[in-house]
């Protein structure tokens, strides 16, 4: 279990602002404390042949004065959202992807927004996002580029997309945590498809309903002991053939929160945040968690 603060990379952008108030929410609910951090590329100590970097003293002072307000409003946002929660900033030499990373070393979660500027000074660019949740420490939450005004849900249930064995443990564990504290509930999704996740169904050519009745048994089997450890949340379970992406997308609308493993077997959250995971960053209509951890 890490217990490290929240951290929370912002770039000026709303859409940073906003992943800052949920990661002071996520972090009220932790009881832990709130890093807000900029990766500042221009402040590296070896820029020699990196084009674009060689700026004179009078921008780059100009640039830490605009990060430092930067930061200074991410941090009210965040003290706004939660009162409780103590919060630290910092400007972190070097690219975004690399900082970020770093930071998820220590960090209980890293929370990121899908967009931000982008180009030199973008911090959360989509891509960036989708490396970090890729490549960091810990569990990541992507925080959604919903328009202005940005905004996240806070209300409905808790997703949880479960694939395989492997992941739905890490996956429950967050959902059932988050949805505790939030008292909501949790619905777990589980597709299945003939082809493209398991050939074994093709080979052995049973038939469609005994099949789901094979899936509906994997998912009884991965919920097994949840209902103990937490009787006051409400579970659903939607067990169907067909693709996660569209199932989880469509689900989300009513979601506040989607949780999805890091790895699968191709499902729900595909090897290194391919396929559905990808899609679900970028096109969910709320925040996705990917789970790499013990939840705090």
């Amino acid at each position: 279990m890490n217990g490290g603060p929240v951290v929370v990379g912002v770039d000026g952008s709303a859409v940073a602002r906003n992943a800052a108030r949920w990661a002071a929410r996520e972090a009220s609910r932790r009881r832990s404390g709130l890093r807000i951090v900029y990766a500042d590329a221009t402040a590296q100590p070896v820029l020699a042949g990196t084009p674009g970097l060689h700026l004179p003293r009078e921008h780059r002072v100009h640039i830490r004065e605009q990060v430092s307000r930067w930061l200074d409003a991410s941090a009210d946002v965040a003290r706004e959202q939660a009162p409780d929660v103590p919060v630290g900033t910092a400007s972190v030499p070097g690219t975004a992807e690399k900082v970020l990373i770093a930071e998820t070393e220590n960090a209980g979660l890293l929370v990121v927004g899908d967009r931000g500027f982008g180009g030199f000074t973008g911090l959360l660019a989509g891509s960036v996002a989708v490396k970090a949740a890729a490549h960091a420490h810990c569990s990541v939450v992507v925080v959604p580029d919903t328009g202005e005004p940005l905004t996240f849900p806070v209300t409905g249930p808790v997703l949880a997309g479960v694939d395989d064995a492997r992941s739905a443990e890490l996956v429950l564990a967050h959902a059932f945590a988050v949805a505790a504290s939030w008292t909501v509930p949790v619905h777990v999704v589980h597709t299945w498809e003939v082809l493209g996740i398991d050939l074994r169904w093709m080979r052995s050519r049973l038939p469609e309903q005994e099949v789901n009745e094979n899936e509906e048994r994997f998912v009884a089997e991965a919920l097994g002991g949840w209902g103990a450890r937490y009787p006051d949340v409400e579970v659903q379970r939607f067990v169907s053939r067909g693709s996660p992406t569209a199932e989880l997308l469509a689900r989300a609308k009513e979601a506040q929160l989607v949780v999805v493993g890091a790895r699968g077997r191709g499902g729900v959250a595909g090897a290194h945040l391919g396929s559905t995971s990808h899609k679900l960053i970028h096109h969910a209509p709320c925040p996705v968690l990917i789970a790499r951890d013990t939840p705090h």
